[in-house]
């Protein structure tokens, strides 16, 4: 017997692009295939930016707020999908908004309220995905490796390059994963020095040269030589990447190094995996300077999709979390995070009548 779900999915990264919507269409007959329905990004505003970009520093009462308006924007913008479309979901899965990943501390946030985005929409919402794998001693993240292993299974090695770039793929038979480094964090940042929101195919960081004292500060830091799992959050970029550019006004020749610097992290990251084929996702994936640049430095074939899977692979996979989830099928993997089990993690809100 085929199974047949339609479940949306939403995604707001760490670069503060916007929100990810996407509503697909999910088939079970021994294994899972997907269609993509509906799909569409909501830009923030001016004035979310700056609150999600500032929530950082927020105290709990404020981040309290927060959470439970961006839950009811999350819901508005997501009724206005469903509107738009003529769609009628299962589920709503959202990943919400990252402001604290702290796993070493058993800690992690990610604001948007699941209530107040269910009452908003009419329909059933699961989030936050992370904190059970937290409090198992896991990382939390990457939480995108079972998608990548049950819905792109003809690519051994999937890479997603959005504000962190993180990879995953199969060591005996076990999916890992993990976070390799900060990526459009960064770039963006600098962009945004520039009054651009990003540096489009990677045209400024081809222009300038490379600054091989900066590029080796930012090699040598010792996360990179950490064994799996790891990840890594904005406090990472806040502490020891913002500090080494924040004071330069050389954006071309940082954008350049910063490049080299994510192209060499990526490769050392799977040069020790069969050659095979690579699955190249996120926003990071449209910068044809950097894909240039990770194709330059391994010796796997770099596959770039179509911009149906660039842009909307993260919300996807959110939307089949939120599936496994209805089914309390595992979607956190221990391999991955390092928890003590497997999870079947999310939690569920119906909406008030």
């Amino acid at each position: 017997m085929i199974e047949k779900h339609n479940i949306i999915g939403l995604m707001s990264g760490s670069s503060l692009d916007g929100i990810d919507l996407v509503d697909v269409d999910f088939r079970h007959d021994g294994q899972w295939h997907f269609e993509i329905v509906a799909k569409d990004n909501y830009d923030y505003d001016d004035d979310w930016r700056q609150m999600l970009a500032d929530a950082f520093y927020y105290d709990s009462n404020k981040l309290k707020d927060i959470d439970y308006q961006y839950g009811r924007f999350l819901g508005k913008v997501t009724k206005s999908f469903i509107d738009k479309h003529g769609l009628k979901p299962e589920i709503v899965a959202s990943h919400g908004h990252t402001i604290f990943h702290k796993p070493q501390e058993h800690y992690t946030l990610q604001i948007g309220d699941g209530q107040a985005l269910a009452n908003e929409c009419g329909v059933t919402v699961i989030n936050d995905f992370r904190t059970e794998d937290v409090l198992k001693g896991g990382q939390g993240a990457p939480l995108v490796p079972i998608g990548d292993k049950l819905l792109f299974p003809s690519f051994p090695i999937c890479l997603n390059i959005g504000g962190i770039a993180n990879v995953s793929y199969d060591v005996d038979s076990q999916r890992i994963a993990y976070d390799i480094c900060i990526a459009n964090q960064a770039l963006n940042y600098l962009a945004n020095k520039l009054s651009m929101p990003y540096d489009k195919d990677g045209l400024i960081a081809r222009s300038g040269t490379i600054d091989n004292q900066l590029l080796t500060t930012l090699n040598a830091h010792p996360f990179y030589s950490q064994k799996y799992p790891k990840s890594l959050g904005r406090e990472f970029f806040e502490d020891n990447i913002k500090p080494l550019i924040e004071n330069r006004d050389d954006i071309a020749e940082m954008m350049s190094t910063f490049v080299e610097h994510i192209s060499i992290q990526i490769s050392q990251s799977i040069e020790n995996q069969p050659t095979d084929k690579i699955l190249v996702t996120g926003g990071g994936a449209k910068n044809k300077y950097l894909v240039e640049r990770i194709q330059a430095h391994t010796k796997h074939q770099v596959s770039v999709p179509a911009d149906d899977i660039i842009d909307y692979k993260e919300a996807l996979v959110f939307a089949f979390l939120g599936l496994l989830r209805s089914r309390n099928e595992i979607n956190v993997l221990k391999s991955v995070t390092g928890a003590a089990s497997d999870s079947s993690s999310g939690k569920i809100f119906q909406p008030n009548k």
